[in-house]
Parts: structure tokens; sequence; C-alpha cells
């Protein structure tokens, strides 16, 4: 009973640590708005002044959450450091997407990672990107509440519920008031937190006499290879690196940096970070492998219970002194905090700027975009917490959440960037593309049952085939050939102009993310070529050469 009361107390004190740090943020950024009179925009790209050092670790915090950790240790001991392939994927997915992404989005001034979207393809395609990476903000919110969950119900025996709900609240509580800078200066003693309380467990962990040699039988936590399952790893590995980079939490802090090369600098660094700190993790896996739980107080590994996602807090709890595992558990804590204030900041800020702002009520004053963006918060915070009620499997929630917008927003990220002939039309019906084809693969998470036998499919050992890159490849092929096709019906007025529905090869609302959102022009919308200025045409996909005579 002493230790539930000495653990709760801990508890309470880093969360009151971090709810501190984040109101004093929150406050700060309030009196600094209200004297510069700052809009929507600029809170939540932090007046793109956030310094580079503040950057890094934000970014760095936020990848390292509590499914990273977690999960990682999950899945060692699982299925081996080989299939681990969650670390060195988010690596090499920052450092790309700091290479390729990270400078273009800033120079262009983008306030969100659905701006491209609005520019290019137009507001249904923004409506259905939305509700793509929504879910992945859900997935992965949940995954990281889930870890934390468990890992307080184990050490301090806690009930499940409540300090999910609990955790939940404070994380919600200091990112509605503080927006991108307290969740960025949290984030900061959150890695503080992260760091120390890892890596000061693993000495303990791997000096237990009950824990004995890890590299004795490192063939078992290593993990193995055959030829059958390389189609697979790569299929997962691909996933997983790609996937990390359409994220609004990721394209938050790069477009909130004063320049494109300090962008780069961040995820590129930030990647590096992400990759060292995982090794606490990975040896803690390693060590649950290796360890003798039937000298423990549980008779029984948590693999052999069923409870591999109890692998890191149960490691820490049975193979350390417990002021140890309570500063472990802290954080664990504190890397939730940091994952999950970016994620639901991230979706929040989406709905508000591209959704409510520039759709549903483009004349909205700031006043009411900032209590929208509050709700906002609350909202997605309460439906990531239900689904971690529901959903048991950290590692799973992890690469599903991945999933989902490697095979349908990388490909329509990366054509509104790089393709600019490519259209609505094109983008809609690639979107269609890539879902389909991802869930016909089926997820056990999600118990959807395969309803395309890709080759290699057996009930016994599920689908073999790379059928995420697979999708990826398709969706994005379908958006650049059926944006060809739609462009020679309408350009050769084989379909009249005037059904152009989605006003792709029509002069369509003008979208500038580098002015305020309330400010943004929708003068083109009904006009006709001739009212138009010749540098407004850029907008339109196709102008037929009569118009551009007349112009």
């Amino acid at each position: 009973m002493a230790l539930n009361v000495v653990g709760l107390i801990v508890i309470i004190l880093f969360y009151l640590l971090i709810l501190v740090v984040g109101v004093v943020a929150a406050w700060k950024i309030k009196v600094k708005g209200q004297q510069e009179g700052r809009s929507l925009e600029a809170t939540l790209v932090a007046g793109r002044d956030l310094p580079t050092v503040v950057g890094v670790f934000t970014m760095i915090a936020t990848t390292v959450g509590g499914g990273y950790i977690n999960g990682t240790a999950e899945s060692v001991a699982s299925y081996g450091l080989i299939w681990t392939v969650a670390p060195l994927g988010i690596f090499c997915g920052l450092s790309l997407g700091g290479v390729i992404f990270a400078r273009v989005m800033r120079d262009q001034k983008y306030v969100t990672m659905l701006d491209p979207f609005q520019v290019q393809y137009g507001h249904l395609q923004v409506l259905l990107v939305y509700l793509a990476t929504l879910c992945g903000d859900l997935f992965w919110t949940a995954s990281i509440l889930s870890a934390l969950g468990t890992s307080l119900s184990v050490i301090i025996d806690l009930p499940l519920t409540a300090t999910i709900w609990v955790s939940s609240a404070v994380a919600v509580g200091y990112t509605m008031f503080g927006q991108l800078i307290a969740v960025a200066y949290t984030d900061i003693a959150q890695l503080a937190l992260i760091t120390f309380g890892l890596v000061l467990s693993v000495p303990f962990v791997l000096t237990n006499e009950n824990v004995g040699d890890i590299t004795a039988n490192s063939s078992q936590w290593m993990g193995s290879l055959d030829k059958t399952s390389c189609l697979t790893w790569v299929d997962l590995f691909l996933a997983m690196t790609f996937g990390t980079i359409p994220w609004q939490a990721y394209f938050q802090r790069v477009l909130a940096v004063r320049s494109g090369a300090q962008a780069r600098v961040l995820s590129i660094v930030g990647g590096c970070g992400a990759l060292v700190l995982v090794i606490p993790s990975i040896l803690i896996g390693a060590a649950s492998v290796s360890a003798d739980w039937n000298a423990t107080s549980l008779e029984a590994s948590p693999l052999a219970t069923g409870e591999s996602r109890m692998v890191l807090p149960l490691v820490l709890k049975e193979f350390t002194p417990t002021p140890v595992a309570l500063l472990g558990l802290g954080a664990i804590s504190a890397a939730v905090m940091s994952s999950m204030d970016s994620s639901i900041l991230g979706s929040s800020s989406m709905f508000t700027h591209n959704i409510y702002n520039n759709i549903l009520r483009p004349q909205a004053k700031n006043w009411e975009l900032l209590v929208v963006q509050r709700v906002a918060v609350v909202t997605v915070g309460v439906l990531a917490t239900v689904i971690s009620l529901h959903v048991r499997i950290i590692y799973g929630l992890f690469i599903l959440a991945a999933d989902i917008v490697f095979v349908i927003v990388l490909p329509q990220l990366s054509c509104a960037l790089f393709l600019p002939r490519t259209n609505a039309y094109g983008a809609l019906i690639g979107y269609m593309v890539g879902l389909f084809l991802r869930l016909g693969a089926g997820d056990k998470d999600l118990h959807l049952t395969p309803f395309i036998p890709y080759p290699y499919y057996t009930p016994a050992h599920g689908q073999l085939f790379p059928f995420r890159t697979f999708a990826m490849i398709c969706s994005a092929l379908t958006i650049f050939i059926v944006s060809e096709v739609f462009r020679s019906l309408f350009c050769l007025d084989i379909i009249p102009r005037k059904l152009d529905v989605l006003k792709a090869f029509s002069l369509r609302t003008s979208f500038v993310p580098t002015q305020s959102s309330t400010e943004q022009s929708i003068a083109l919308v009904g006009q006709s070529a001739e009212q138009v200025l010749p540098s407004q045409m850029e907008q339109s996909n196709c102008v037929r050469r009569a118009e551009v005579g007349d112009l």
C-alpha cells in the first residue's frame, strides 16, 4: 500500500510540473498575443519565430511518445528487434521529410499540412484528407494513452480507466489554452524527464540477477527474417519511413521555425535524437526475453500471460528498485504527454483553419476561431481517450496510424506539392483507390476480414505481399493518370466546362496561405476569364487559348 501512495505522489508531482510549465507558457503567449494582436494563424505556428533549439526538443519529444517507448519494448519482446521497424523507419522518415518536404512547405508559408490540398484540389479533398489524418491522429493518441494507462496500473495499481482520463485531461488542459508555444515548452521538460527516467532504469535492469546476460540469448530477442517474410518486412519499413512524414504534428513544427533551412535541420536532428532515445526501450525489451520471470511475483512472463503491452512497466516494476521504477514511470508519463498534446493540437488546428474557417465560416472573427480551436482540442482528446480504453494493442495501433497516412495521405501530399498538373478528379479517385486497396488487406487490430487475397496470402499467415506499398503506389499513379485524363477531356471540350463540378478546370476560390484566414479572397468564384488578371489564372488547371487571348 505504501508503494501506491508514494507512486501516486510522484505521479501527481510529475503532472503538476508539466501543467505548471504549460500554464506559464500559455499565459506568456496570451499576454504577448494581446500586445501584438496575433491572429489564429500566428498562434498555430508560433508567429513563425520558434527557436531552432526549442524546435529540435519539441520534435524529439513529440516523436518519442508512449507508443514509441512502450511499443518498441513490446515489439522487441514479441517479434524481435529485426521486426521492430518503427525506430529506424521514423529516423529515416524525419530525415527524408527534412530533405524533401520541410523546406518546400516552410518556404510556401503554409499554416497547416492541408493548405497545399486547399490550393491544388479544393474543399472536398481537404475534407477527405482531413478525415484520414484525423484517424491517424486518433489511433496514435490512443496508443500512447493506452501505454500510459497500462504503466500506471501496473506500477501504482491505479484503475486503468481513471488514469487514462486524468492523463488526457491534463494534456488537453494546457494544450487548449497554450497552443503550440505551451506544447513546445512542456516538451522540453518532458524530454528531460524521458531521458533521465529511462537512462537511469537501464543499468538496474541489466544488472539484476534475474535478468542475467542479455547477449546469451540474443538470437531470441533479435528475431529472424526468412525469404518468405522479406517482402512483409520491406513493406512495414517503407510504411513506417514515409508514413512518418505526412503528419500535422510534424509540419506544425516545421512551419513554425524561422526559415526553410531551419526546418530541414529541425527534421534531421529530431530524427537522430529519436533514434538515440529508443535504445533504452530496446534493451528493456531484450531484458524481458532473457529474464527469469518465474522468480518474480508474476511467476510468468508478460508474453506467456498475453500481456505483451505491459512489458516495459513490468520490467521496471520487477527488476528495478521502487524509486527507479517510479522515475521510469514518470518518463513514460512525460512521453505520453509530449506526444498526445502535439497530436490533438494538430488535428484541432487543421479543423479550425482549413475546415471551419476556410470552408464553413470564412467571415469568422479571430475570437470565434480561438473558441472553435479549443472546443476541437477537447473533442479530439475525448475521442482518442475513448479509443484507448477499447483497443489494447499498443504497437498495433502505432503501426495502423502510420499505415493510414502512408497509403492515403502521402500520395495526396506529394502530388499536391510536386505535380502541379494533378487535379481534384485525380486526387478523389486516387483517394478511393488507396482506401479500397488498404482495407481489402484487412486488419486484425480492427477485426477487419481481408476481402482482397493478395499474392502469397494464407489464412494462417495473413498478407505476405507488400500491400501497403502496393496500395500507396497505386493511389499515386491513379492521381496522376486520372488527372491527365480529365485534363484532356476538359481542355479539348469533350466534356463541357459547365460540368466541372469540382471546379478543377474553371476559376475557383483563390487561396492565399500567407494572408490571414479571414482575409482570404473568394472573389474569383463565378467570374469570367475576362475579369481576372493573368496572375490569378495560375489557379486554373486548364485555360482555353481563346480566353488567354482575351486577357
